[in-house]
């Protein structure tokens, strides 16, 4: 009963936190817009292994590492900021580039496991989302817990991620989403490059502070 009150209490305080618009709700919204509903499921399901990474370094403690070495928290946030940064920069400069196309003028999309890894790395890469992950482990996390239920928490979490951003990616990959990506694609990508500039400055620019 204690390991499923934990449990409950882990899956609901993430849900909370995973349906709060930041890197990966925008990297998730342009595949699904730009490129198609499959690619936006994929970079859905790096999303959820990277949730599961977390839940695995939180597991190990990952708060005790991060608090017995600030530096290492402080580089960690350098190192993703500086990944958001390069992204929303590949963003912003290619707002103009049209949508490449074949003869029958269906789009022309890259494999579906580059947005997977796009979706892992943009995941792994936020350590605000690390702290978050150990924080909550750290909360509900019963003193000892058994090998089932660890391994039922890595499932959840895995659910949880995964399944919240794929309601993103299919809802923003229709027909309709997408004709309103076209018609203002420039703005729309310079607006997401943006956005995810500035979340990587903004962990920057407070790495000093933790």
């Amino acid at each position: 009963m204690q390991e499923l009150i934990s449990l409950l209490g882990i899956v609901g305080a993430l849900a909370i936190g995973v349906v709060s618009p930041g890197p990966s709700f925008v990297l998730v919204a342009r595949v699904a817009v730009s490129a198609s509903r499959p690619s936006g499921i994929a970079a859905s399901l790096g999303m959820g292994l990277g949730g599961v990474v977390f839940a695995v370094a939180a597991l190990l403690g990952l708060q005790a590492v991060l608090l017995a070495v600030p530096a290492l928290y402080v580089g960690l946030r350098v190192l993703g900021g500086l990944y958001l940064c390069y992204l929303g920069y590949r963003i912003f400069s290619g707002a103009k580039k049209s949508l490449q196309v074949d003869g029958a003028g269906a789009r022309q999309h890259a494999p579906l496991h580059r947005f997977f890894l796009l979706g892992l790395t943009t995941q792994v890469s936020n350590p605000k989302t690390a702290i978050v992950y150990a924080s909550v482990f750290a909360a509900f996390l019963p003193n000892s817990f058994s090998v089932p239920f660890a391994l039922s928490l890595l499932c959840v979490v895995f659910a949880v991620e995964a399944g919240w951003y794929a309601i993103v990616a299919v809802l923003l990959s229709s027909s309709r989403s997408r004709r309103a990506y076209l018609s203002c694609k420039a703005w729309v990508d310079r607006t997401a490059g943006a956005v995810m500039v500035g979340l990587g400055l903004k962990l920057i620019t407070s790495a000093h502070r933790g």
